[in-house]
């Protein structure tokens, strides 16, 4: 049997899920709407539909898709930022492939390459950097983005150029934090939000402890969970359960692989490369303090924004997208008009149908165009 195996076990599922039904028909009583789990990572939400695991749930409990993809909630203008680098002849722009397609509100780097722009996939920062090293008389720009899943790595990789003195390289940090968007998030009124499924990757990072002030300020169960379909009915039982009994608690079902205080390590690399920005624009959610990072001086020999300059513009989305909604749970993607029509993943109008990993794309892909409001 294949490690993986017993994650995926059918009769383990089945077990969980009458746990959950039951549950669920102690606490009816009086309910008039359903008890809404988040999942914040895009990771959850792709696996929630891979496997099916909605349409096990009963009518009282349900998944919401938070805001846990990073290329999702890339706003239009930092893409215009990309593609105007992207454009300077001295430059060769790498970026990871999910972020090619990625609308702005001119183009996406997709667009740009095919128009001449010498943008390059690659599989890690490192890769970027080796892309330096070979063209010593281009200027290579690496598009950092991501959750604290993604930073440390890029922080080793400026830290290795700077030892290295590779002065054509430099990076376009667009990278997010996990904390200050769920704070953003706990703080909008009305929010209908009973408990959280916790990003596990992040948390391998962070660890536990930073999810703490859910718990103890909001009063909401967080529980950080794996990315199998066992892991993730294991976990909605947990935070069931901790509705049923009128506790909020942080709870690890992933303890195989996230630790309480996270890897000190990566920590350490990201605390000595970053540091906070004021504020930082997502898209659809508008501009949340403290919620992206910079280059620290010391490094900003490597910030693009520092090395070319770029338009900075603040672009609103299409009035018809309504990713911003989708972003915060108050709607589902079959809500919006252009699901499915005017937005699809070979041509997304928003940034949820672009990555694997967005609520939009995931819905489209494992349920087609179907839907209560379709």
């Amino acid at each position: 049997m294949r490690y993986v195996d017993e994650f995926r076990d059918p009769v383990l599922a089945a077990a969980l899920v009458k746990e959950i039904g039951a549950i669920s028909a102690r606490l009816e009583r009086g309910r008039d709407r359903p008890f809404a789990i988040m999942e914040v990572c895009g990771g959850h939400t792709h696996a929630i539909f891979r496997y099916g695991l909605e349409s096990l749930l009963p009518d009282l409990v349900e998944f919401v898709h938070g805001p846990g993809c990073p290329v999702c909630v890339l706003p239009m203008g930092r893409v215009d930022d990309c593609v105007a680098i992207a454009e300077r002849d001295e430059v060769i722009f790498a970026t990871f492939g999910d972020a090619m397609r990625v609308p702005g509100s001119r183009k996406s780097l997709l667009q740009a390459k095919a128009d001449g722009a010498d943008v390059r996939m690659v599989y890690s920062p490192l890769d970027a950097l080796t892309l330096a090293k070979r063209n010593p008389e281009r200027q290579v720009v690496f598009f950092g983005l991501g959750f604290e899943t993604t930073m440390p790595s890029t922080a080793l990789t400026v830290l290795r150029a700077a030892r290295e003195q590779v002065e054509n390289f430099s990076l376009f940090c667009n990278h997010i934090t996990i904390i200050p968007t769920l704070r953003a998030l706990l703080e909008q009124p009305d929010l209908g939000i009973d408990g959280f499924i916790g990003p596990g990757h992040v948390s391998m990072v962070i660890g536990t402890s930073p999810y703490r002030f859910i718990a103890e300020e909001f009063h909401k169960p967080l529980v950080v969970a794996g990315f199998e379909p066992i892991d993730l009915l294991q976990s909605l039982l947990m935070v069931l359960r901790q509705i049923e009994t009128g506790t909020a608690r942080i709870e690890n079902q992933y303890a195989r692989v996230v630790p309480e205080h996270g890897n000190p390590q990566a920590l350490k690399a990201v605390e000595e490369v970053y540091e906070p920005r004021e504020t930082f624009e997502w898209r659809g959610l508008g501009s949340i303090a403290g919620s992206g990072v910079r280059l620290r001086a010391p490094y900003a020999a490597f910030d693009a924004e520092k090395r070319f300059s770029v338009p900075d513009v603040k672009v609103a989305d299409p009035s018809s997208c309504r990713c911003g909604e989708v972003l915060t749970g108050a709607v589902k993607p079959w809500a919006c008009p252009e699901f499915g029509t005017g937005c699809t993943p070979e041509t997304p109008l928003g940034a949820l149908m672009v990555s694997s990993e967005g609520s939009c794309a995931a819905y489209y892909q494992y349920g087609g165009v179907r839907g209560e409001a379709a």
